[in-house]
Parts: structure tokens; sequence; C-alpha cells
């Protein structure tokens, strides 16, 4: 594999032996980022099959591009993947299923390190955090827009931060005087309104807050479940949907959407026998979630909050 800096795949091993891309004949990385994930895939992947990349990021598209120029069956896609079934040109190749798919839901390695982009709180840049640049919604906007009400509950709900409240009014009190710009300047409001005795130890305080905001603008969790489940309906039968999770908010919705597509019955527990018809679409195969190891979490610590499920599809129809 070659070497980039532009993204570090997590728990690549593990992905590559649940779906075992050497008896696919067609993949989907969902999420491609700068391709690490996709190269692993590629290099298992017979040279009949076929593997699609998804981002709807502009540099990640042009810098997978490159990293993945010489595997002549990858073809990248520009695009959310939670509208993969209408953005993947399946038809056009004659596809009928896939066999293999990735949700890695983390931001990149590029995306956090690139200044310009935002997403970091230890590095000084315009508040935008936007996967696709081209979005209307930026940061900026979050923060120097909504109301008080508004910034405390995505701050409570996305970053799971019991200080939001104190938090929300920091912000308002503080553009009330100029605009919040940069990302090293809300940082700073974000720490002074939390208790010193609450930022002493652990991650940097800002990080629940920005980790919300980025939430709100790339509407992260709007219809991920819709989308796990669009992602499971295009898989063949033994076909193998992986995700990875990053905050326990993603890995709750990954983990009741694949236990329902295991178990969908919606007949009474009292019930002698099911009458709903509702059969099981798949099988979990992770019954607990897989984590990155220790030598992994040393050489690359974006790892240690990252959950791996995954499920194989049945012969049943959704």
């Amino acid at each position: 594999m070659t070497e980039s800096t532009y993204h570090t795949p997590i728990m690549l091993g593990e992905v590559l032996d649940l779906i075992k891309p050497e008896r696919c004949r067609v993949t989907v990385d969902g999420t491609l980022g700068g391709g690490g994930h996709s190269e692993g895939i590629l290099e298992r992947l017979p040279k009949t099959g076929m593997h699609f990349g998804i981002d709807r990021d502009e540099d990640a598209i042009r810098e997978a591009g490159k990293r993945l120029s010489a595997y002549d069956n990858f073809r990248a896609v520009r695009g959310n993947f939670f509208d993969i079934k209408s953005i993947l040109p399946l038809e056009e190749y004659g596809i009928k299923a896939v066999d293999g798919i990735l949700l890695d839901l983390g931001v990149s390695s590029h995306q956090l390190d690139d200044g310009s982009r935002g997403f970091s709180y230890g590095v000084e840049a315009p508040l935008d955090m936007r996967m696709d640049r081209s979005a209307p919604l930026s940061a900026y906007d979050v923060v120097n827009a909504y109301d008080r009400d508004r910034l405390f509950k995505i701050i409570r709900d996305y970053g799971e931060e019991r200080f939001a409240g104190r938090i929300a009014g920091a912000i308002v009190s503080s553009r009330e005087r100029h605009p919040i710009e940069t990302t090293t300047e809300l940082a700073a409001i974000v720490k002074n309104a939390i208790p010193a005795p609450a930022r002493r130890e652990g991650p940097h305080p800002a990080r629940r807050t920005f980790q919300a905001i980025r939430i709100e603008v790339n509407s992260e969790l709007d219809g991920l479940d819709r989308a796990i489940r669009d992602a499971a309906s295009l898989l063949a039968p033994d076909g193998v949907l992986a995700v990875i999770t990053f905050h326990s908010l993603e890995d709750r919705i990954v983990k009741n959407v694949f236990r329902e597509l295991k178990n969908p019955c919606t007949c009474p527990p009292s019930a002698p026998v099911c009458i709903c018809g509702k059969k099981p679409i798949a099988d979990i195969l992770t019954p607990k979630p897989i984590t990155a190891d220790e030598d992994e979490v040393e050489r690359n610590p974006r790892s240690r909050s990252a959950k791996l499920r995954a499920i194989k599809r049945t012969h049943n129809d959704l």
C-alpha cells in the first residue's frame, strides 16, 4: 500500500477481514476520504471486479483519484452516501447488487489537519467545517446566527456536553460584541465557559462543542438510519456492510438499525407465532463492536474512539 498523509485508514485489517474483497465482484466505499480503505480493498479485489468510492468533498475525490490511479476498476463518485441508491451508477455497468460496502463516518485526517477547513480547535482557521465546500451552511453561520436555545440543543444533543447551557450563553454574549470568526476564538470562548475543575483533565474542553457544530453543519445524523438501510438494500446475499463510528450518537443509530435488520418482527412478545411476516434480512457479524488495538491507537490516536460493526445480508428480501 502506498503511503499517504491525506488519510490514515482505521482498522483496515479488520475491515478487510469482514468484507473479504477477494470474494467480491462489486464493492463500495461510501466515505472515500483519501482512499486508504479503498486502496486496501482494491489490492484484494479481483481484477474483474469493480470498486466505487463516494465522497462529497472535492478534495477527497481529487486526492483519492491520484492515489488509486493505477486501478482501472476504480470509479470515484461525487456525492453524499446518504443518497447511495440514487448516485451509484450501477445500472450503467449492469450491476444488480453489491458484495461489500464500507461506511467510515469519521472526518478524514486531511480535513482535520488542513487548517483552512476549520475542523480543528487547535489550529487557527476561519469557522467552516463543511465537508462539501459548496454547501450553503458553515460553522460561522451556526455560531453567529443560531439563537441561544438552538445552540444549546445542538451542543447538548450532538456533543453530549453537560455544560451546553453555559457554552451557548457564552457564544451569544461574545458575538453581541463582534462576530466569532475563527476556530481558536470559538475554542477559547468554550474553554472559558466551562468551570475550571471540569477542564483540568481529559481532552480539550472544546472537543464536544466542535463535534456538535460539525454534525449540524454537515447533517451527519439526519437520515443516517435510512442511509444504512439503503446501503443494506443494495447488498447481494452474503454481502457485507461494515460501518465505523466515532461517537456514541452514531454508534447507537448503527447498532439499533442492525438489530432491526436482524429482527424486524413487529409482533407482540406474547404472540405464539409471527404473523407480521417480516423476516430477518441480515445477520450481525459483530455482536460487540470491534475497536482498534493498542498498537494502532499508539500509531494513530484518532482510532481510539472508533467502533466497527458489520452485518451480512441474508437471502431474504427487504
